[in-house]
């Protein structure tokens, strides 16, 4: 399946009114999400699985324990609370320059705003450009070029104010 095919089935499922759409296929996955919960285009996942790889993953959450809490870990969570949080929105490889021989997208201090580009996800040889959905500064970069990252995980922490 090539990019045309995966983007003309994200047309089609936007205008057919579906609220998810999953299609397996050999060693792809495509899941498709929309609805009036969700802001935008809608969202697409694509995932490369070996089909004898293909096992249920089960993330555990440690147990809460008060010992492992320091106090300046704690300050740093309450600082944090103050900022957003992007995230990643599909799993692949982070990079913050366009290529290699161009500058990073941004820098900690950046004032960035919506629809601005913050880094490149590469996912099965396609380059995605995450754009910012907020306005703000730069605070920290959560994640070293060039490395791997999963759905959901942090990248950016960003000042709105």
């Amino acid at each position: 399946m090539d990019l045309k095919d995966i983007q003309n089935l994200i047309k089609f499922v936007a205008k057919s009114g579906a609220n998810e759409v999953r299609l397996e296929m050999d060693d792809v996955k495509i899941t498709i999400k929309t609805g009036s919960d969700y802001k935008g285009e809608p969202a697409t996942m694509i995932q490369h699985v070996p089909m004898s790889q293909a096992m249920p993953q089960i993330q555990q959450q440690p147990a809460p324990n008060a010992a492992s809490g320091t106090p300046s870990s704690n300050v740093e969570a309450t600082e944090n609370s103050k900022y957003i949080t992007v995230k990643s929105p599909i799993i692949g490889t982070f990079y913050r320059k366009p290529s290699p021989d161009k500058p990073v997208f941004i820098e900690v201090g950046s004032d960035i705003k919506e629809g601005d580009v913050l880094c490149v996800i590469e996912a099965m040889k396609l380059f995605n450009e995450i754009e910012s959905e907020i306005s703000g500064k730069i605070v920290k970069i959560l994640v070293d070029d060039s490395s791997p990252v999963e759905f959901d995980q942090p990248l950016f922490l960003v000042d709105p104010s």
